[in-house]
This record gives structure tokens, C-alpha cells and sequence, in this order.
């Protein structure tokens, strides 16, 4: 059941992304300083943010097509889920960083070159939405490169905010506009980082995904001739490809190990095309005196 047709992801995408954002954030930190524009610097930040984060998923994206060893018998397969995670918290981070000096530099405005604010923000805004456009596909299908995609689409959004502050700068000198687009990028980062997070977080905590049923899952095995009871269940995600299934399983009678196999095989069948498990280890017992419970404290 473990052989199935995958979506596969590959690093170029992601190089070109790094190279188009590196030049993002030099021209954006160079024209901050000069322009005096908090929200060209906080997405020259967020954009820095992006750089590291992007090659944070390509080595993870790397590691993780890594074959398995004695010592790492899964590989390492999680290796883009913890980039996932690391991506979403710095996301946070820096969403409240960017908040904290938004606040500061509302209640004292300085005034800003509004002309070169406007310029870098339309080079962001074409960089990043050719990265955006490089990753889509693959953000798709992998949490990780996912994680590089919201990076880099909140980044356009940022840099089109930015544009429209320039321009609101340039012909009406609101100069407190810098600090509000600021302030609103920050609150949107809040939002995507914390989705990210949850989602990364369940999987790295071996938590049932969302779309599972246990208790359906016992039902349909129930109704396979020769199950007695399956119990001391766990369903947890390896990664985004792989969906594993640990049980034991009660049988109804005393049977031969291939009369077994052949009881596994129809139990692999259920659990795959009801519930796209493609994972499946159970012990086989015939009344071993031990909890019978679905979940089972160990």
C-alpha cells in the first residue's frame, strides 16, 4: 500500500526564489535607509526573513529525499515538517517586531522619500509574485514548500501595500500611512504564521489528522469476516505523504499466519481506499488478556 503516485518536488523553483529575494532585500534595506521608510525596511526584514526561511526549505527539501539508515530508520522525512514549524514561528516573531516599531514610528513620523519607496515597492512586488508563481504548484503538495509559499505571497501583498503607501505618501505627504500598511502586514503575518504552526505542530506531535475517524475506521474493519476487535490504535502523519496505522488486532479465531496475511491484506485494502492510510503495522492476537480499549494509555 506504501507505493503510491506522488507530486514530485524539486529545488530549482526554490534556488531561483532565494537569488530573486536576496536582490529583494539588498535593494530594499539600501532604499530604506535612504528613502527613511519603516515599512520598505520591515518588508526588507520580512523579505531577509524569507531568505533565510527559503534556504532553511531547501536544505530540509534536501534532507528529506535522504535514504534511510540503521540509525535513522525513517530517513529524515521530517526534516520539511520541522522547516514548516521554524518558518511559521519566524513569521510570527517577526510579524510582532514589525508591530512594535509600526506603534513607535506612528506617534513620531518622520518624513519619508516617498518617490524611491515607490520604485523598490514595484520591484518587490514583480520579484516576489515571479517567486510566487515559481512555488505554487509545489505548495500544493508539500507543507514545507507551502511554508516558503506564504512566506513569499505575504511578501507580494507586503510589497503592494507598500506601493500604494508610496504613492499615497507621494502625492498627499500621509506620511503616518507607512506605519498603518506596517502595522496591517504585521497583523496578516499573525494570521497565516499561526495556521502554519498548528498544522506543522500536529504532525510533529503524532496527533490523528483532522480528516480521521477512529472510531469510523474500527467500524469498516469490524465488518472484514474473521476481525474480532482492532484496538490500541494510533494514526499519525510521517510527513505529508505518508499516513501510518499502528493497532492490534483481536482475532476471532485461533488461525495460521497465512490465514493472517490474507486477513491483513483486506484490512491494508479498506484502510487505503477509505481512508488513504498506505502505512498499516498490526499485531495480531487471539485472546491475549490485555486492554482492549480503542486508545490505550501507555
Amino acid at each position: 500500500m506504501s507505493n503510491i503516485t506522488k507530486h514530485q518536488v524539486t529545488s530549482r523553483n526554490l534556488v531561483l526564489s532565494i537569488v530573486l529575494n536576496i536582490a529583494i532585500t539588498l535593494s530594499q534595506i539600501i532604499g530604506g535607509i535612504i528613502s527613511g521608510s519603516l515599512a520598505l525596511i520591515s518588508d526588507a526584514i520580512h523579505n531577509f526573513s524569507d531568505v533565510v526561511s527559503l534556504l532553511l526549505s531547501f536544505f530540509a527539501h534536501k534532507l528529506s529525499r535522504k535514504k534511510a539508515s540503521i540509525q535513522q530508520t525513517f530517513g529524515f522525512k521530517r526534516a520539511e515538517i520541522i522547516a514548516a514549524f521554524i518558518n511559521a514561528s519566524t513569521l510570527i516573531i517577526v510579524a510582532f517586531y514589525l508591530i512594535y516599531e509600526a506603534i513607535h514610528k506612528f506617534f513620531n513620523p518622520e518624513p519619508i522619500e516617498a518617490s524611491l519607496v515607490v520604485w523598490l515597492a514595484l520591484l518587490g512586488v514583480v520579484f516576489n509574485g515571479v517567486s510566487v508563481l515559481l512555488l505554487q504548484n509545489d505548495a500544493k503538495h508539500n507543507l514545507n514548500m507551502r511554508s516558503a509559499y506564504v512566506h513569499l505571497f505575504t511578501d507580494m501583498l507586503a510589497s503592494v501595500a507598500v506601493l500604494i503607501g508610496g504613492l499615497l505618501m507621494y502625492w498627499y505627504q500621509w506620511f503616518w500611512v507607512d506605519s498603518v500598511l506596517t502595522f496591517a502586514i504585521a497583523i496578516y503575518l499573525i494570521v497565516v504564521g499561526l495556521d502554519l504552526l498548528k498544522k506543522s505542530t500536529q504532525i510533529l506531535m503524532l496527533f490523528t489528522p483532522s480528516n480521521i475517524d477512529i472510531k469510523e475506521i474500527v467500524r469498516e474493519v469490524h465488518q472484514i469476516p474473521g476481525v474480532g476487535k482492532l484496538h490500541h490504535i494510533h494514526v499519525w502523519l510521517l510527513n505529508e505523504d505518508e499516513l501510518h496505522l499502528e493497532a492490534h488486532l483481536d482475532c476471532e479465531k485461533d488461525i495460521r499466519m497465512s490465514e493472517f496475511n490474507d486477513l491483513l491484506h483486506q484490512i491494508e485494502e479498506v484502510l487505503y481506499e477509505k481512508f488513504n492510510i498506505n502505512h498499516v503495522n498490526i499485531q495480531p492476537e487471539f485472546q491475549k488478556a490485555d486492554p482492549k480499549d480503542f486508545i490505550v494509555q501507555d
